[in-house]
């Protein structure tokens, strides 16, 4: 037998170290690469570790009371010897004497490194809560960046016997979807979003996520979630239920607008009548002061009927001059008051009437614009001739290119300019 050993079988000075630039967990074999033997775990004593700043060397052994762990953190130089590790004194027995080698398997994980998974999710049917029966097949992509800070409980977590990184990242890869997939079936029920707004609502969702996902994460993995970034959300827009979903939720925003409409038309018509309320209030009071002057006319008589006689009666003509007086004064207020809540609106014109459009992007309606907002956004390019329109009185929506009201708006915007003469 050569004096140091086998290299496979743990020689007598191994260096145990990792020299990987990009890991988050790795496996240190003492030959270099993995074999299919228990040998390969075989520790000598004597052999040197190093930890660089940033690691943790992790011994993972068994014994009879089940799988122990010991760590060491960097940075860190030393030779394991019974002084230094406390590992030595779990595993080394007196029948060893400290010369034959101990099972172990050792691990370094990088405190330091961030590492990056990028995630997939294939379509799946997602409801909007107002109409069930109709699922929009919904894909979804990104990806999340996470590190581990608790290596202890990563390690009790995970056993680390036998652990592979690439079932690792696998297993995370799969949760990711999975939760990410339930937040968005869920998302229009317990937010109110519309299912069709979805796709224009991903800093909104991805805000929304990331604190559930962290939490599961940490819970389900022992890993710290850095970073979750939804990169988007899409629909399959050529299936029957998206299209189908589109024309339902267009009918009701039309039903809604009609609503908002008359609502606004009632409004304006209660204002209005507001306005000539002091005519009407006047026109009945000038009647009752009318009625009261036929009464004054006759209290100067002394006999005040058909059969009193036509003598004059002072009393009755004192206070028949009294109340002229009086209701003179009311006549008077009453045509002071009425002409101050008139003078504004003498003097002011009534105001043009608008034209108000509302127009549907993408599935969404935004309305109702009038003709100076709608010249603006011809201008910026968001209002074109194959952009859809609707107005109340309309039988359905139509293209703005088709609507003569809206011919104007078109002829208006200035052709682009030539290209620069090189």
């Amino acid at each position: 037998m050569a004096l140091f050993g086998n290299k496979s079988e743990g020689g007598l000075m191994d260096v145990i170290r990792c020299d990987e630039q990009e890991y988050l967990v790795w496996k240190w074999h003492p030959s270099g690469e993995a074999t299919s033997t228990k040998k390969e775990n075989a520790i000598r004593w004597g052999s040197s570790l190093r930890v660089k700043d940033g690691e943790v060397a992790v011994f993972v052994y068994k014994q009879k009371d089940g799988t122990l762990q010991d760590f060491i953190k960097g940075p860190s130089d030393d030779i394991i010897k019974t002084a230094n590790f406390p590992i030595i004194t779990n595993i080394i027995g007196l029948a060893y004497a400290g010369k034959s080698p101990f099972q172990a398997e050792i691990y370094f994980i990088n405190l330091s490194s961030n590492i990056q998974i990028k995630f997939g999710i294939p379509y799946f049917d997602v409801f909007d809560p107002r109409f069930l029966d109709f699922g929009v097949p919904t894909a979804a992509r990104g990806s999340i960046t996470f590190n581990i800070t608790d290596y202890e409980g990563f390690v009790k977590l995970h056993r680390m016997i036998n652990f592979e990184i690439d079932d690792f990242r696998s297993q995370i890869r799969d949760a990711v979807a999975k939760y990410v997939k339930g937040i968005i079936t869920n998302l229009s029920r317990e937010k109110g979003i519309p299912v069709l707004q979805l796709e224009t609502k991903i800093l909104e969702i991805n805000d929304l996520s990331q604190p559930r996902i962290k939490e599961a994460l940490e819970i389900d993995f022992g890993v710290n979630l850095k970073r979750f970034d939804l990169a988007t959300i899409e629909f399959d827009k050529e299936s029957e239920n998206y299209h189908e979903l589109r024309r339902v939720t267009a009918g009701l925003q039309t039903k809604k607008m009609e609503v908002e409409l008359d609502i606004d038309l009632k409004d304006k018509t209660m204002q209005v009548e507001g306005k000539n309320i002091n005519v009407y209030q006047i026109d009945k009071q000038t009647e009752v002061l009318k009625a009261a002057a036929e009464s004054l006319g006759t209290m100067g008589n002394i006999g005040g009927g058909e059969g009193g006689g036509g003598g004059m009666n002072p009393a009755g003509m004192m206070t028949g001059m009294m109340m002229g007086g009086a209701m003179g004064n009311q006549m008077a207020g009453m045509m002071n008051n009425i002409g101050q809540n008139q003078q504004p609106h003498q003097n002011s014109p009534p105001p043009p009437p608008q034209i108000q459009y509302c127009i549907s992007v993408n599935g969404q309606t935004s309305a109702p614009f009038n003709w100076q907002q709608l010249q603006q956004m011809v201008q910026n390019g968001q209002l074109q001739k194959d952009t859809y329109v609707w107005k109340q009185g309309m039988a359905g929506w139509e293209l703005a290119g088709n609507v003569q009201e809206l011919t104007a708006l078109f002829a208006a915007v200035p052709q682009p300019p030539p290209p620069p003469i090189i």
